[in-house]
């Protein structure tokens, strides 16, 4: 190791700049910064949120839900910029008090109904709509399994290695080879398991797979920190084969395009109103 430190932690612990992209958005309180209500569209789903990986999760569902002809899952994108603290305001922390996207309120009801967290939003939408979730004891178990799998291991890939490697302020030995080597033991997690099955929970598509997607599928096609060399990622054949099979389904080509506001201008979709803003 070549990293050298002489900083010692205090006693008690006080806020510093951290640097780094993203750096304006982390802070050690909750609750708002600022008032200012959320907008309110007409579909009875309203969701608030970024095109980054666990906000896609929730535009494939429901891009995937319409495409099955599920018109009740017609859905308002609004755009949430984090990079602005947006996510910080009164209106967004009243539908999710950890000010983290993608949060969704559906208003179907006599009562709208908050709903935050990506793993939480779809397991909701998958329920409400009968689609994309087993019923059957077994096979449900198995893909909230893969569900839950990803949300607990996904911090590692993202606060963690594609922390040090791509958003820190200085390039550290020691945090990128711990958060690289945690990266490639979950990738070769998915690339047994897809030896085995087409996706990732047996052989139905399902919200494990929309789940995983956008941060492992992003990973290993080059598209998520430009970390597909420095990963080996052509090691993981199954997962590639997973990764690409996906990536051609027409829902997720749509999903991947809202509230994006980064890469190719065809490719940006900031706010999504109507099925025709994706075409």
């Amino acid at each position: 190791m070549s990293d050298t430190t002489s900083y010692q932690p205090p006693r008690v612990w006080e806020p510093a700049a951290s640097g780094g992209t993203f750096a304006s958005i982390n802070r050690p309180v909750a609750g708002p910064t600022h008032d200012k209500p959320l907008p309110v569209g007409r579909h009875p789903l309203q969701l608030y949120s970024m095109g980054t990986p666990n906000g896609v999760k929730v535009t494939i569902m429901l891009e995937e839900l319409l495409a099955l002809g599920h018109t009740g899952a017609e859905y308002d994108a609004w755009l949430i910029r984090i990079s602005e603290g947006d996510q910080f305001s009164s209106g967004f922390v009243e539908i999710n008090p950890n000010s983290k996207i993608p949060a969704l309120a559906d208003h179907s009801g006599e009562t709208p109904v908050r709903v935050f967290e990506s793993g939480s939003i779809l397991v909701y939408l998958a329920e409400k709509f009968g689609a994309f979730l087993p019923t059957e004891a077994r096979a449900r178990t198995e893909t909230l399994n893969w569900l839950f799998w990803q949300m607990g291991s996904a911090p590692f890939v993202g606060g963690g290695f594609g922390h040090f490697y791509a958003y820190a302020p200085e390039k550290l030995e020691y945090p990128i080879n711990r958060y690289a080597m945690e990266a490639k033991r979950q990738l070769d997690v998915l690339d047994r398991a897809l030896a085995e099955r087409r996706y990732i929970a047996g052989d139905a598509y399902s919200i494990a797979d929309m789940a995983i997607w956008p941060w492992y599928g992003a990973l290993v096609r080059g598209d998520l920190y430009k970390a597909a060399e420095f990963l080996s990622v052509q090691d993981y054949q199954h997962l590639q084969r997973w990764a690409n099979e996906l990536a051609q389904r027409p829902a997720v080509i749509r999903g991947r395009k809202v509230n994006r506001t980064w890469g190719e201008a065809s490719e940006q979709v900031p706010e999504r109103h109507e099925a025709s803003d994706l075409d």
